[in-house]
């Protein structure tokens, strides 16, 4: 067994502990701390098979995963964003925008598409907490007003997925404003009655869960999401008082009128399917 246990300075250690893992072949579920393989991981939809914790996955993830064959059509993907402020703290907002691009290989934190699920057309946007944090600037708030819009158009009904960390500091008054203009533009989808579905991922928080991502008609959380407005910490700094248990967290949000509904990612696609067929098929 010297193989298996080494003795330093008169203590017996395990050498398991020791091995190192290589670099983006195995993670490391934050919950249960199981270690998976990538792959696993992936075939598995980024959901632990050991705990259930969800990872989060991108805008292009959800896509593939919920729309019929895979197959969708990507929209406003000319769309920047400008630093009208010049804003500057640590580095300029400029070079922020940059490598984020270059990291994400995103023109900006949402992707707007539209396909089939289950043989129904849907107008889908999603955020993406890789770029800036998901955090909602001017870009944000156009590409998800003009999935809103072409839901109209085309009379489909609108999924949100949402995922960000709030407003983006950046753009100032200009961030802030997006929670209005979205807001505004799902007036417009519920004179069409037209359907409208939120998808709220981990995070969802800030200026988004206080504008368009509460307005749905149906709002599905994926199972443990932070969901809500200023974090647990700085609300327990404010009041002064310890918070409940798994406050915020999806379970909480349902059992308190909040969340209509939690889904397992895996079941996802079906659940949406089922949903499109109760809501848009007649008799």
């Amino acid at each position: 067994m010297s193989w298996f246990r080494r003795q330093k300075a008169g203590i017996l250690t395990d050498t398991r502990d020791q091995i190192e893992i290589p670099e983006g072949q195995w993670e490391k579920c934050p919950d249960c701390s199981e270690p998976i393989h990538r792959r696993e991981l992936e075939e598995n939809l980024l959901v632990c098979p050991k705990c259930g914790h969800h990872f989060r996955m991108d805008s292009l993830g959800y896509f593939r995963l919920l729309f019929d064959d895979e197959q969708f059509e990507l929209h406003d993907q000319n769309l920047f964003a400008v630093d009208a402020l010049q804003f500057l703290d640590r580095k300029p907002y400029t070079d922020r925008l940059g490598d984020a691009q270059r990291k994400t290989g995103m023109n900006d934190g949402a992707r707007a598409a539209t396909g089939l699920i289950g043989g129904h057309g849907v107008s889908i946007g999603a955020m993406d907490f890789s770029f800036i944090g998901g955090s909602m600037g001017s870009v944000i708030g156009e590409i998800l007003s003009r999935s809103i819009k072409r839901a109209c158009e085309r009379e489909i009904p609108l999924i949100i997925i949402a995922q960000s960390g709030g407003a983006r500091m950046m753009e100032g008054a200009l961030s802030l404003m997006q929670m209005a203009k979205t807001s505004a533009q799902l007036t417009l989808l519920e004179e069409k009655k037209l359907p409208y579905f939120v998808l709220l991922t981990n995070p969802t928080t800030g200026g988004v869960t206080a504008s368009f991502a509460m307005l749905g008609d149906i709002h599905i959380a994926e199972p443990g999401a932070l969901i809500g407005f200023a974090g647990p910490r700085v609300i327990k700094e404010t009041i002064g008082q310890d918070l409940p248990s798994g406050f915020q967290r999806s379970e909480f949000l349902q059992e308190h009128g909040f969340v209509d509904t939690i889904v397992d990612r895996r079941e996802l696609r079906n659940s949406f399917i089922h949903l499109l067929e109760l809501i848009l098929e007649k008799d």
